[in-house]
């Protein structure tokens, strides 16, 4: 395990980035167990921060606490991310749809092409978990721009679990930077509005069935711990 060693006057905050940054960057997969003692020695903290952040992770969703086992990292239901992938399918064409008015403004444009950047940025440094929260951020703002709240909380409730697909999915490209120009593609459609392009554009993002590297990493996971 490789996590960065922090300063015994770490407060929480610290913590949980590290422990976060650990489980999206793959060095915690899904269904791995985390020891406080280990990892609490591992990055130089008491486990006072530790559990703090641990605890604030389990509201991310991104942890999950069994009686009398301890702390696990949450795992990906492959059931779940075909189910929201087969949602997105539907609501996120007709959410871009929505918003095409907003893109086609200076501000607009603006935005998405900064959530992009962000991206670009991520990919470029190699930052799996930067890159990953770059990736939500980008199809938030398309569903932020529809200017239906109801939409923006649906696609909300799916970040934890999208988080943690990417975290595996995000491992499966050689180079990130083939993530980040996809997404500029997309961008790309939808600034010219062609609704047929960027339907093509938003396939290629959406998967329609989770990759068997989903299922491989947490079967791992769980006969390693």
């Amino acid at each position: 395990m490789a996590i960065e060693r922090l300063q015994q006057s770490t407060t929480a905050e610290g913590a949980l980035r590290a422990v976060r940054n650990a489980i999206l960057d793959g060095t915690f997969p899904p269904g791995s167990q985390l020891r406080e003692v280990y990892i609490s020695t591992e990055l130089g903290i008491s486990r006072a921060p530790l559990r703090e952040a641990l605890n604030r992770l389990e509201l991310e969703g991104l942890v999950v606490r069994i009686p009398f086992r301890g702390a696990f990292v949450a795992e990906v239901s492959p059931k779940v991310a075909a189910e929201i992938a087969a949602l997105r399918a539907i609501l996120e064409p007709y959410a871009v749809e929505c918003a095409l008015p907003y893109f086609a403004t200076t501000e607009g444009r603006a935005e998405l092409a900064d959530a992009v950047d962000t991206l670009g940025e991520r990919t470029a440094a190699g930052d799996r978990p930067g890159s990953i929260e770059a990736h939500l951020a980008v199809h938030g703002v398309l569903y932020r721009a529809s200017g239906n709240q109801a939409l923006y909380e649906v696609w909300k409730s799916w970040e934890s679990q999208l988080r943690l697909f990417l975290a595996v999915d995000h491992q499966a490209f050689p180079d990130l930077s083939d993530l980040a120009e996809s997404h500029r593609a997309l961008a790309a459609a939808i600034e010219t509005g062609d609704t047929g392009q960027v339907r093509r554009e938003l396939a290629g993002h959406i998967h329609s069935q989770v990759p068997e590297s989903v299922s491989g990493a947490q079967s791992d996971a769980r006969e390693a711990s």
